[in-house]
């Protein structure tokens, strides 16, 4: 078996083919405590990383929006807001469970007009070409088995001279910082998760997933040589989180 059949599920290796499997399963289990785990997770702070990475997106009214990944709807709710009744935002994620979730969340706030849902593997996004201003995926690019492939999908159906936002969990910038987060990561977390979620196993992937993602500079490499321009981060909470915004031209 060659390493292009294998690929990892957090610290594990499986077979490539059973990795979004393997991935849905997780968030099938954890939709319906997504929201309140997020904020149990990070204290509340991820609703701050998240307006942080809409303001870098820099937004306008009119604009056409994909949230890939967008799962329960955090940041699609934040870009209709922004892109009015003359833009449109495609809340997009690949699970089934996830995707009802955040539509009914979005429906029940009485948003329907601009915004409209879609199941799609990030791998192979289903749109022309050049359709979207800003394509965003938060929290969701570490359980992608093909990085590179979603990099070349993302720009693609990017309009010349939009952007790509994503904001994901990365790699602490100090040791003290990192110990305290591992100690976090790997004792604590899937405890609140088995409480919570009833789902210990689930959060102890979630931990181990980060922990696999591309430190910062390496993400950036990936995105220039996928052919994004301009690229650069801007590390959050001492590196626990970073956005990387980069440009098509």
């Amino acid at each position: 078996m060659t390493n292009q059949d294998t690929t990892h599920f957090g610290f594990k290796q499986v077979d490539t083919e059973k990795k979004v499997k393997l991935v849905r399963g997780v968030f099938d289990s954890v939709a319906a405590q997504y929201d309140v785990m997020n904020d149990l997770m990070s204290l509340g702070i991820h609703r701050i990383w998240k307006r942080i990475a809409i303001q870098l997106a820099n937004v306008r009214r009119g604009d056409k929006i994909l949230d890939l990944a967008g799962g329960t709807g955090d940041l699609t709710l934040q870009f209709e807001k922004r892109v009015g009744k003359t833009g449109e935002v495609v809340l997009a994620d690949i699970n089934s469970e996830m995707l009802r979730t955040g539509r009914d969340r979005l429906i029940n706030k009485g948003l329907a007009g601009n915004i409209r849902y879609a199941q799609v593997n990030a791998e192979c996004l289903p749109f022309e070409d050049n359709t979207f201003d800003c394509v965003s995926i938060a929290f969701g690019l570490r359980n992608v088995t093909d990085k590179n492939a979603a990099l070349r999908s993302i720009l693609r159906v990017l309009k010349p001279g939009g952007r790509l936002i994503i904001l994901e969990f990365s790699h602490p910038t100090d040791k003290l910082t990192k110990k305290v987060y591992d100690f976090y990561s790997f004792n604590l977390l899937p405890k609140i998760g088995g409480i919570v979620a009833k789902d210990e196993e689930s959060y102890r992937y979630l931990a181990e997933s980060i922990r696999m993602h591309p430190k910062q500079d390496e993400l950036k490499t990936m995105m220039e040589e996928t052919g994004f321009e301009r690229c650069e981060y801007f590390n959050m909470t001492q590196g626990i989180v970073a956005v990387h915004r980069g440009y098509k031209f």
